[in-house]
Protein backbone atom coordinates (compact mmCIF):
# COMPACT_ATOMS: atom_id res chain seq x y z
CA UNK A 1 0.00 0.00 0.00
CA UNK A 2 1.37 3.31 -1.24
CA UNK A 3 1.31 6.43 1.37
CA UNK A 4 -0.75 8.42 -1.11
CA UNK A 5 -3.55 5.68 -0.80
CA UNK A 6 -3.37 6.09 3.48
CA UNK A 7 -3.42 9.65 3.16
CA UNK A 8 -6.90 8.75 1.20
CA UNK A 9 -8.57 7.56 4.07
CA UNK A 10 -9.81 8.22 7.09
CA UNK A 11 -8.45 7.54 10.38
CA UNK A 12 -11.00 5.24 11.39
CA UNK A 13 -10.28 2.89 8.02
CA UNK A 14 -6.48 3.58 8.85
CA UNK A 15 -6.84 1.77 12.05
CA UNK A 16 -9.04 -0.57 11.14
CA UNK A 17 -6.47 -1.46 8.36
CA UNK A 18 -3.89 -1.78 10.67
CA UNK A 19 -5.82 -4.49 12.60
CA UNK A 20 -6.11 -6.28 9.54
CA UNK A 21 -2.50 -6.04 8.28
CA UNK A 22 -1.04 -7.14 12.39
CA UNK A 23 -3.53 -10.35 11.71
CA UNK A 24 -2.23 -10.87 8.29
CA UNK A 25 1.30 -10.75 9.70
CA UNK A 26 0.53 -13.52 12.31
CA UNK A 27 -1.02 -15.73 9.82
CA UNK A 28 2.14 -15.03 7.34
CA UNK A 29 4.61 -15.65 10.28
CA UNK A 30 2.92 -18.85 11.60
CA UNK A 31 2.55 -20.11 8.47
CA UNK A 32 5.90 -19.59 7.45
CA UNK A 33 7.12 -21.41 10.99
CA UNK A 34 5.09 -24.53 9.40
CA UNK A 35 6.11 -24.88 5.97
CA UNK A 36 8.44 -21.87 4.47
CA UNK A 37 6.06 -19.35 2.02
CA UNK A 38 6.20 -19.19 -1.66
CA UNK A 39 6.86 -15.58 -1.33
CA UNK A 40 8.74 -14.84 2.16
CA UNK A 41 9.15 -10.72 1.30
CA UNK A 42 5.17 -10.57 2.26
CA UNK A 43 6.74 -10.41 5.97
CA UNK A 44 8.82 -7.62 5.99
CA UNK A 45 5.73 -6.19 2.94
CA UNK A 46 3.22 -6.52 5.76
CA UNK A 47 5.66 -4.96 8.43
CA UNK A 48 5.88 -1.83 6.33
CA UNK A 49 2.51 -1.37 5.67
CA UNK A 50 1.85 -1.63 9.04
CA UNK A 51 4.79 1.08 10.12
CA UNK A 52 3.49 3.53 6.85
CA UNK A 53 0.32 3.49 8.69
CA UNK A 54 1.33 4.01 12.17
CA UNK A 55 3.30 6.95 10.92
CA UNK A 56 0.50 8.70 9.17
CA UNK A 57 -1.60 8.34 12.18
CA UNK A 58 0.94 10.10 14.35
CA UNK A 59 1.31 12.44 11.97
CA UNK A 60 -2.24 13.73 11.68
CA UNK A 61 -2.32 13.43 15.62
CA UNK A 62 0.61 15.90 15.74
CA UNK A 63 -0.99 18.43 13.10
CA UNK A 64 -4.35 18.03 14.87
CA UNK A 65 -2.12 18.57 18.51
CA UNK A 66 -0.57 21.38 16.98
CA UNK A 67 -3.79 22.84 15.90
CA UNK A 68 -5.46 23.14 19.09
CA UNK A 69 -2.29 25.02 20.38
CA UNK A 70 -2.12 27.46 17.94
CA UNK A 71 -5.91 28.34 18.49
CA UNK A 72 -6.09 28.28 21.96
CA UNK A 73 -2.23 30.38 23.30
CA UNK A 74 -1.30 29.77 26.41
CA UNK A 75 -0.06 33.58 27.67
Amino acid sequence: MKISEIRELSTGEIQERIETEKSLLLKLRMNHAVSPLDNPLKIPAAKKNIARMNTELRQRMLNEKQKAGSENPEN
